[in-house]
């Protein structure tokens, strides 16, 4: 008679198997749309058609013409401005909330720190075009105590878009620093107090270092998002300065040129790839 296969041998083919229907939904639906968007940008736009044709054109139009490639420049410059403010708000306030807050009234802050996510990103970004409007809070009170004579400029400004996206992003670096913070050991600080270290040396030499896991993991995802993100610059920011995404759309909407914004789309994905790789090593210790 034959041996049935062992228990164990029905636990490995289990979780063998297992991973098939995670294969397969991340084929479908991430791998594939992006093979065919690379195919489609070496295509170019014909008669209300699309001409396979398989060249590099529509990159050397983008790396040639100014007005195509300001679009990513300014996208990067708006990120990186976006990511350093939001890291600056956060990181006090995170500090704060760990180690000077009592902890009974920590989960009531964090449900506080929490409540702007459950606001729609649209309404968000509308609030903070009525509020630096002609006639938003900001405006009358300046001309309240007479500071101004007449209303600032202070919508449809590279401005206005970094405010909208730190608003929503410093809350979120806000908690993946806490988050951060409060699984570092007290008996670190505690080790370098009775070491003769001051309160400073003690932030910069253990506090700051452990916690810049946490840093990296939410300038990471406040990179990616602000990237992508077409509502806030289109709202506050007006078409004066446009970002990669509303470029992307454009080419779309007015252009009609399919192959051009997917291109410009690869772009986009190959600079989020970069800043991955860049912070891949803090990502990785997140993990650990």
């Amino acid at each position: 008679m034959s041996t049935p296969p062992s228990s164990s041998g029905y636990r490995f083919d289990l979780a063998k198997w297992a991973t098939v229907p995670t294969l397969l939904w991340t084929a479908l639906f991430f791998a594939a749309p992006l093979l065919f968007m690379l195919a489609v940008s070496t295509w170019k736009r014909g008669r209300g058609t699309l001409d396979p044709v398989w060249d590099l054109g529509n990159y050397e139009k983008i790396f040639s013409k100014s007005y195509l490639l300001q679009g990513l420049f300014n996208s990067l410059e708006v990120s990186l401005i976006v990511v350093v403010v939001s890291v600056l708000v956060a990181y006090p306030l995170a500090y704060m909330l760990a180690y000077r807050v009592p902890a009974r009234w920590q989960k009531l802050l964090l449900v506080l720190l929490i409540l702007p996510f459950w606001t729609s990103y649209l309404v968000r970004s509308y609030a903070w075009s009525v509020v630096l409007g002609d006639n938003g809070i900001v405006n009358s009170a300046l001309l309240a105590i007479h500071i101004i004579e007449e209303p600032l400029q202070l919508n449809y400004r590279r401005g206005a878009t970094v405010l909208g996206f730190v608003h929503f992003f410093a809350m979120l670096l806000t908690l993946t620093i806490y988050a951060n913070l409060v699984q570092i050991s007290p008996s670190y600080h505690r080790a370098a107090a009775d070491l003769g270290a001051s309160a400073l040396q003690t932030f910069i030499r253990i506090t700051l270092p452990l916690s810049l896991p946490g840093i990296m993991v939410g300038a990471f995802l406040t990179f990616v998002i602000t990237m992508g993100d077409f509502i806030t610059p289109q709202i506050l920011g007006g078409a004066k300065e446009l970002l990669l995404p509303q470029s992307i759309i454009l080419q779309i909407q007015r252009a009609a040129d399919i192959p051009m914004a997917a291109a410009m789309s690869v772009l986009l994905m190959l600079a989020v790839t970069i800043v991955y790789f860049a912070f891949s090593r803090w990502l990785r210790l997140s993990r650990m």
